[in-house]
């Protein structure tokens, strides 16, 4: 069974995702830490719990989703695994901070990419990927079947959808991608989201006003 804990860091109040299993081998997905502090809040976490990180996963590649990555390389020796399509949001994430006011550390570059539909695995577990684009040019999701979740990033909160007027947005790609890819999950099926409050695919369907809306 794998166990999803989320840690939530640094000014966009953004969800850090830590999977793991009875292995202790764990995933660290879309590390937010930004201050020293909030760093050293993930390493005692990982610490406390015996835990070892064997993969580092950006569900997409705006800067509060990537601001920990150098730091997890250089703690952890792991390179990001991103879809091929969001290399240039990751690129462009330091200059981007610019606007924010806010430094981001250059993320170490991925050495290898995910696709769509392929098994991410991890201790005795695996996730299925799920190609989302819309909120960012080819954001990913990860499901668990057995363990009836979904890790979505940006793509769909509480009552909510990602925001789409960033570069590479797009609203009509953003609600395809909900409609096709991620409603046909069962609705007891619980959404991790990169921001807030969790939810589930049937909560959604009945409620989400951007869904209902269509």
């Amino acid at each position: 069974m794998i166990k999803v804990v989320s840690l939530t860091y640094n000014a966009f109040e953004e969800n850090t995702y830590i999977l793991y299993d009875d292995t202790r081998e764990c995933i660290i997905l879309d590390p937010g830490c930004h201050s020293s502090v909030e760093k050293e809040h993930l390493k005692v976490f990982i610490e406390k719990n015996g835990l070892k990180p064997v993969r580092l996963i950006n569900t997409h590649c705006h800067l509060d989703h990537i601001f920990g990555n150098k730091w997890v390389f250089d703690t952890y020796g792991l390179l990001p695994e991103i879809h091929q399509g969001e290399l240039p949001v990751l690129k462009a994430a330091p200059q981007v901070s610019m606007m924010y006011g806010m430094a981001c550390e250059p993320s170490p570059m991925p050495e290898q990419f995910i696709q769509d539909n392929t098994n991410i695995t991890f201790g005795n577990s695996n996730l299925l990927t799920i190609f989302a684009p819309g909120h960012s040019p080819a954001s990913l999701c990860f499901y668990s079947q057995e363990d009836n979740f979904l890790i979505g990033g940006d793509v769909l909160f509480y009552e909510s959808i990602g925001r789409t007027d960033l570069p590479g947005g797009n609203y009509e790609t953003l609600l395809n991608s909900i409609r096709n890819r991620i409603l046909p999950l069962p609705d007891e099926t619980v959404v991790y989201s990169g921001h807030g409050p969790s939810t589930t695919i049937g909560h959604e369907r009945k409620y989400n006003p951007f869904i209902n809306e269509h």
